[in-house]
């Protein structure tokens, strides 16, 4: 029933309430929700900001010419999409491709945290700006975040952030930093036991 928390859902009944989530405004205007997709025994889960368009249409995220990025940057580190699991911050697609609003990623945050705990990764990936800063509940530009290990929640699963692949296609000279982010990622999971 919708009286149980979802903090205590598993997969099929958290991607059940997510389809039917009416928690904010963006319900009115999404074709589909977009829970996430990959394995659900991921090490690695990556993390963007919301649907776009085709993300919309097709119930996935990270489709079209970002998405074929993403993979080739995880082909790089010797990964698949199917070894990953992938979600964004907002489950819904928001009007225009506009930036989510407060209240928006509010509402939606408790679906990912369960995603989170029902994987229990050994590192999380935040592509982009809006899905670094708000994990991290940070202002600081994703230059600034990207290169190290942080942490995301508690108990603290290692966090690194990285630009979003829609950057990298208009931005390549940053692809040499997002390799870096890549191998720190690499590292962190070889090393996590």
């Amino acid at each position: 029933s919708s009286e149980t928390s979802v903090a205590e859902l598993d997969w099929p009944a958290l991607a059940e309430r997510v389809r039917t989530c009416t928690n904010c405004e963006l319900h009115g205007t999404r074709i589909q929700t977009v829970f996430g997709v990959g394995s659900e025994n991921a090490d690695l889960l990556i993390i963007g900001e919301a649907p776009g368009a085709e993300e919309d249409r097709k119930g996935e995220p990270f489709v079209g010419r970002a998405g074929k990025l993403l993979d080739a940057m995880l082909g790089a580190i010797a990964l698949s999409r199917d070894d990953v699991y992938i979600a964004n911050i907002l489950k819904c697609r928001p009007p225009n491709n506009r930036d989510p609003q407060r209240d928006e990623s509010t509402a939606c945050t408790p679906y990912l945290e369960r995603q989170i705990q029902l994987l229990q990764p050994k590192v999380i990936l935040a592509l982009g700006r809006i899905a670094a800063q708000w994990l991290l509940q940070s202002d600081a530009p994703i230059g600034r975040l990207r290169g190290q290990k942080l942490g995301f929640g508690n108990p603290e699963t290692p966090l690194v952030a990285s630009y979003h692949p829609a950057y990298l296609l208009r931005s390549p000279a940053a692809k040499a930093k997002s390799w870096e982010d890549l191998r720190l990622v690499r590292k962190i999971l070889r090393t996590t036991p």
